[in-house]
């Protein structure tokens, strides 16, 4: 399942980012369950620059911002973060090392003593970047790898870009840098995984983060691109799977905030967590997302428009935090603001319809989850499962989305009884679906 087929587009494949919006509106007082949640983690894009060309990139990553942090607006801005009470930072980009001063940033977080984490595609990440990194205190480095050859290649838009990824891994590995992978699953994608999983492990993996594709940015172009919801039967049968092979290797799964929510392998696969199973969605309240321009989000991955709380050259950190509106939003949420099935799912007040991210760019607000585990277990029990169908296409702005529909229906007769021998055996694939 490697030919994805050309680009269905006329839009730039980067296009230019406008400067950030400035001197938003903040709330006149902060409350005290706004003092009360900290930012413990932050993802930072120091740069959108990138030198690949992702179809899936949600961010449209490849020209820098025109209005990009200089390195001491980014210093003081590590300052701030501390202060706040992070404890970890992860950089990343577009990609993180085209950007000039970005080992002196990583040596900023260490001395001010947070943890400081790298994601990267690794097309240029060389020997000499993997000692530089470990001499700036980088603790760790997640190489993004998202198919086998001809799938990634064909993802990445380079072709060479997976076996840079594994070269990169190498580097990092003569360096003595710890180093993990992390794999978006897509509709073309996702039966190689477990492929996928053994080349990487036998590289020297700690760790795998495993999402899916969102509907963001290019990934919103190419529908196909999509796993469709009902395919979550699929792909936590398969991470379950994988779970004891990679315990024995001493390997960690990881799955990210939109895969899973209350299925039946929930604790296999997060029983580790304080509360052994998935949470409701931590932007502004536990986690925060920085632009390389300095806008202030809840959670990196949300889109920009709707979810921009502010901009550190206007106002500190902790004032944006504290008290902007798109990032008190998940502090605000009940079950009163969920809708779908989701609104009288039993697990409704403990999930609060997983991943902001993932609904919101895919119909436009949150609180209606399709990507759930749960979910499509119990649309299965009735004969029913969910698709979904573009509707309105994206303008071709970086962090930008279109709107979708979700389309419940039965199972087609051919299909039913695949689907429900996975949902009871853990074995096997939608063999139709894709």
């Amino acid at each position: 399942m490697t030919d994805l087929g050309p680009r269905p587009r006329t839009l730039p494949i980067a296009p230019t980012a406008a400067p950030a919006r400035r001197n938003l509106p903040l709330a006149a007082e902060s409350r005290p369950i706004d003092q009360r949640w900290r930012p413990i983690y932050a993802v930072w894009e120091i740069t959108l620059r990138c030198d690949l060309a992702c179809r899936h990139c949600g961010s449209r990553a490849g020209r820098e911002r025109p209005d990009e942090l200089s390195t001491d607006e980014a210093l003081d801005l590590v300052r701030q973060m501390a202060a706040l009470g992070t404890k970890e930072v992860t950089i990343i980009g577009g990609e993180a090392y085209l950007r000039d001063d970005w080992t002196r940033i990583a040596q900023e977080i260490r001395a001010r003593g947070m943890d400081c984490t790298m994601t990267t595609g690794g097309r240029g990440l060389t020997y000499e970047k993997a000692v530089a990194a470990r001499d700036a205190g980088i603790r760790s480095v997640s190489v993004s790898v998202d198919g086998l050859e001809a799938t990634h290649d064909a993802l990445r838009g380079v072709q060479g870009s997976f076996r840079a990824a594994f070269e990169a891994m190498a580097n990092l590995k003569r360096a003595g840098v710890g180093f993990s992978a992390n794999s978006q699953f897509g509709r073309r994608s996702v039966r190689e995984m477990p492929e996928v999983f053994d080349l990487l492990s036998a590289a020297g993996i700690h760790s795998w983060q495993t999402q899916i594709t969102v509907a963001m940015g290019r990934a919103a172009d190419e529908p196909k691109l999509l796993l469709e919801p009902f395919q979550m039967l699929e792909v936590m049968a398969m991470l379950a799977r994988l779970k004891p092979v990679a315990d024995a290797r001493r390997v960690r799964i990881w799955p990210g905030n939109n895969i899973g929510y209350f299925g039946p392998y929930e604790t296999l696969l997060r029983g580790t967590l304080p509360r052994g199973h998935m949470a409701s969605c931590g932007a502004g309240r536990s986690t925060l997302g920085i632009e390389a321009d300095g806008t202030i989000k809840g959670c990196p991955s949300l889109p920009t428009t709707e979810y921009a709380g502010g901009n550190i050259r206007d106002t500190t950190l902790e004032a944006i935090w504290e008290r902007s509106a798109p990032l008190r939003f998940t502090r605000d949420r009940t079950v009163e603001d969920l809708w779908g099935h989701c609104r009288d799912c039993y697990y409704n007040d403990t999930c609060r319809a997983g991943c902001s991210w993932t609904t919101h760019v895919l119909l436009g607000r949150p609180g209606n989850n399709p990507y759930c585990h749960h979910r499509a277990l119990e649309l299965l029990r009735k004969g029913r499962r969910e698709r979904v169908e573009l509707r309105q296409a994206a303008p071709g702005e970086p962090f930008d989305h279109g709107l979708f529909e979700i389309v419940e229906e039965d199972w087609p007769a051919a299909e039913l009884a695949q689907a429900q021998q996975l949902a009871e055996t853990g074995e096997g694939w939608l063999e139709a679906s894709a």
